[in-house]
């Protein structure tokens, strides 16, 4: 008999998790092999690893848009079994309804959930503030700039008091300072919530100024290689962060770990296409 779930359990928890799947040629392809990872309750987790390791796919497992072949996703100490409102995701592209302004974008999640019209307007201003775009509410998503897009996208979610954070490669569309300053938005943001997240990026700084804990995994068929505490105060301003000691020497030595399996990825790729 399994053991009922606490408020102690962890948010997130993959269990020896194997997934296969047959590619367009027909043949079968391990993407993860005995996988196992922890996300505690209100932890900031970041994934690095080659591109095409199955960082993003360990998102869809937690979501339950992918099914696991062997082992278990637990999401709050049960099972996934489906969607789950308490999740909120973010995508690399922007997910904002093109048609509608960007109060009617930030307030379609209450409005789904059931909330009165008033009620849900009224609280989607209230996070059209947080984020600093009072003025824009009757902007529609081509009126605005990529960071300000990312801006609408981030109290879109957390609106809806997401109790889990997915993001995948949220901030790679953006040029560099614009980037920065949507890291800080999310760390302001994150610190007032009790989520927690799950952030997959290909940027090895990006994960250790935002996270407590980093998941290398490995070139794929990915497994957790290593996994690293981030020993740095909280709050943490990004552009301040990067030039610390402690974060030069956190960031030498999780390089070590990951240019191997960079450097694996990349010669599978150049044989491939020999």
């Amino acid at each position: 008999m399994s053991a009922l779930p606490t408020a102690d359990s962890p948010a997130i928890e993959l269990i020896d998790v194997s997934l296969r799947f047959i590619s367009p040629t027909g043949a079968s392809l391990t993407a993860l092999r005995n996988f196992s990872m922890t996300v505690r309750r209100g932890e900031f987790v970041a994934i690095v690893g080659p591109t095409g390791c199955g960082k993003s796919t360990t998102l869809n497992l937690i979501t339950g848009i992918t099914k696991a072949n062997s082992g278990q996703v637990k999401v709050m100490g049960k099972p996934v079994a489906g969607s789950d409102p308490r999740i909120g995701f973010v995508f690399q592209t922007d997910a904002l309804f093109p048609w509608r302004s960007v109060l009617r974008n930030v307030a379609a999640g209450p409005l789904f959930r059931g909330v009165p019209k008033d009620a849900a307007y009224t609280k989607a201003r209230e996070w059209i503030a947080r984020v600093g775009l009072v003025g824009f509410e009757n902007h529609y998503p081509h009126q605005l700039s990529g960071g300000m897009r990312k801006r609408v996208t981030l109290a879109q979610t957390f609106i809806n008091n997401p109790e889990i954070l997915l993001m995948d490669e949220p901030f790679s569309a953006l040029d560099v300072q614009t980037r920065i300053v949507m890291q800080d938005e999310l760390l302001d943001l994150w610190s007032a919530s009790n989520a927690s997240v799950v952030f997959v990026t290909h940027d090895l700084e990006e994960a250790i100024a935002l996270a407590d804990r980093v998941y290398v995994l490995t070139a794929g068929p990915a497994t957790v290689k290593a996994a690293y505490d981030i020993p740095l105060p909280r709050p943490r301003v990004t552009s301040e962060i990067r030039y610390q000691p402690a974060f030069i020497d956190i960031s030498r030595h999780i390089w070590e770990d990951l240019r191997e399996e960079v450097q694996i990825s990349y010669a599978r790729t150049q044989l491939a296409t020999a």
